[in-house]
């Protein structure tokens, strides 16, 4: 891409915790930071990206099928520490270049959701690397808390819009990168609720005594989340789901979370904010 194209991704990026238009609009994008192999200056790219479960993601080495390798490729294979940018956290990876039965199959998995990736191996005799960037550090987002939970909501609230996107777009059949997308956004869910229940609301019940029915009820949208989230995991075990039915699940876990948020977000900002 143009460095001016680029700078401009960047800068909407960065300017609307992640959301784009143009080409990328509607998709999965991330920056990633890379440090010049050969100059040692940082370099910032947006790239698209595959969700890969747990404290991973994958991105692909395309360049739109030119015959080189980008350069943000050569960097990380110098200098394999990163900095990853999600629209919500900021933080450091390690790249790891995937090989042989791996490589393969994350990379038929991207080809199955879109084409396009298939359509760039075939415009070069270069076989596309296929990386995975690995988080070694995160945590919530900087500023006041309040502020940085209504973050960490609205990137549930992007994934989820990404998910019911791509099940609604999806063919016959459910493909496995679609699966793992799922999956993903189910594992972040209740690692997010486990954190609460551990940590949060305990110090709400012991600090503000009166917040304990809104407590108790938020606990409550935890378990009715939690069984929602197991529902759609059996159906993703099952062979062929099919679309109209994971998308009705979907909805269903959509406008749950989506009131539980709003709920949260009303009784809990205020005070982290205070």
């Amino acid at each position: 891409m143009p460095i001016d194209f680029n700078q401009h991704v960047i800068d909407e990026f960065r300017a609307n915790a992640g959301r784009v238009g143009g080409p990328f609009e509607g998709g999965r994008l991330l920056l990633l930071t890379t440090t010049g192999a050969r100059t040692g200056a940082r370099h910032t790219t947006p790239l698209g990206y595959l969700p890969d479960g747990g404290a991973r993601v994958i991105v692909i080495a395309s360049a739109a099928g030119a015959p080189r390798h980008p350069a943000w490729y050569h960097n990380l294979v110098a200098n394999p520490r990163v900095t990853v940018e999600d629209g919500t956290f900021t933080y450091e990876a390690d790249a790891v270049v995937l090989e042989g039965a791996e490589r393969d199959e994350i990379f038929a998995r991207a080809a199955e959701a879109d084409p396009g990736w298939a359509e760039y191996q075939a415009k070069t005799t270069r076989i596309l690397p296929v990386v995975a960037l690995k988080a070694v550090d995160g945590g919530p987002p900087q500023g006041r808390p309040g502020d940085a939970l209504k973050a960490v909501h609205d990137a549930f609230r992007r994934e989820l819009e990404l998910v019911r996107k791509e099940v609604a777009d999806s063919g016959p059949g459910l493909g496995a990168q679609l699966r793992i997308n799922c999956l993903t956004l189910c594992q972040g869910l209740e690692h997010h609720h486990a954190m609460e229940d551990g940590g949060v609301f305990p110090h709400f019940e012991r600090t503000v005594p009166e917040l304990a029915p809104a407590l108790a009820r938020l606990r409550e949208e935890h378990r009715t989340v939690k069984r929602l989230l197991d529902e759609l995991r059996a159906l993703l075990a099952a062979p062929d789901p099919g679309r109209a039915v994971l998308l009705a699940e979907v909805e269903r876990l959509t406008t749950e979370l989506e009131a539980h948020l709003d709920y949260e977000e009303e009784q809990l900002v205020p005070l982290l904010n205070g």
